[in-house]
């Protein structure tokens, strides 16, 4: 279990992944080696994935976003296992979920511009193990970007 002093460190960096633990155990009231035990612990329980830089995919050249919901033609678990690989190894699929109900997966897509999603699309999407349709959504704005859990 994970207290409030653990709750406060996951706060501060998940605002500020670079934070030092010198920083970090000032702003959580603790000395420095207590808090760099309770980071290790953290990141040695899971709770703490890694640390990533967070790239604003337009200054990057590519400003384009989609969501595309998908449904298998058939569920079955070679399929899945396979459509699941071939998605996760895609870097133009940053976000994918399976999904209960219909469809089966929702799927967040970048890419430079119109043209270059629908050529994404028609050779990328569309030959994906087991596709039976595909639903894309234009994304206009970005309200409110993945921030992690509350804590």
């Amino acid at each position: 279990m994970i207290d409030n002093i653990d709750r406060s460190i996951l706060r501060y960096l998940q605002s500020d992944g670079r934070m030092t633990a010198t920083a970090l155990a000032a702003k959580v009231g603790l000395t420095v080696a207590p808090c760099h035990r309770r980071l290790r612990d953290l990141e040695a329980a899971g709770i703490i994935r890694g640390y990533r830089a967070d790239i604003d995919p337009a200054a990057v050249g590519l400003g384009f976003e989609a969501i595309v919901f998908v449904t298998l033609r058939q569920v079955d678990r070679s399929t899945m296992e396979i459509f699941e690989s071939r998605v996760a190894d895609n870097p133009n699929i940053v976000e994918a979920q399976r999904l209960f109900g219909s469809p089966d997966y929702l799927l967040k897509v970048i890419a430079e511009d119109l043209p270059s999603y629908q050529r994404f699309y028609d050779s990328e999407l569309t030959s994906l193990p087991g596709v039976e349709r595909l639903t894309s959504t234009l994304v206009m704005k970005n309200l409110k970007a993945n921030t992690g859990p509350p804590v």
